[in-house]
């Protein structure tokens, strides 16, 4: 494996600032009503768990596990759902929480996909916009950060399933992009 080092991009204050900003946007938005949360496994299960707390209406929670990448780390293009939504959506308001959202391409796909579950409305809440490789346009109505560049880490987020249990997100510096020992 190629020699890396972790540099804090996000701290966990910061990141506790980000959710009561998008919980108290979510009550404000939601007050009398009821949600259902669903969780993109794996990334969004710490993001998504501290935003259920704060959250002041009655919530469900389900998850689905998404695949659209191969070995490497392009898109194939093509998504395959390996763990489907549990809970009947039918008349409900759904939020599908993403841990980061970058091209686009399965989120895309599972919004799509969700339409044949008839819920009552559909939003994004992402913990991270990340635009810069973008290649699907996607109306993400909760937006927690954006972060222009570089393969971030923590919070859920991963690197060979390494560093999801970070408090704070941190960017990993490979050896050939300036690290030094």
């Amino acid at each position: 494996m190629r020699k890396y080092r972790l540099v804090e991009r996000i701290s966990a204050e910061k990141l506790n600032d980000c959710l009561d900003a998008l919980a108290a946007r979510i009550n404000r938005d939601y007050e009398g009503q009821s949600v259902i949360l669903i969780g993109v496994l794996k990334g969004a299960f710490i993001f998504m768990a501290d935003l259920a707390r704060r959250l002041t209406m009655p919530v469900k929670m389900d998850f689905v596990r998404l695949a659209s990448y191969g070995d490497g780390d392009k898109s194939c293009g093509s998504v395959r759902i390996t763990k489907d939504v549990e809970l009947p959506l039918c008349g409900s308001h759904v939020i599908v929480v993403e841990d980061i959202v970058d091209t686009g391409i399965t989120l895309k796909w599972f919004l799509d996909h969700l339409k044949s579950h008839c819920p009552e409305s559909v939003r994004i809440c992402a913990l991270i916009d990340k635009k810069e490789r973008r290649q699907v346009e996607l109306p993400i109505d909760y937006v927690g950060m954006t972060v222009d560049a570089g393969f971030i880490v923590g919070y859920g987020l991963d690197f060979s399933e390494n560093h999801r249990h970070l408090p704070m997100i941190c960017e990993v510096v490979f050896e050939e992009d300036g690290f030094t020992d």
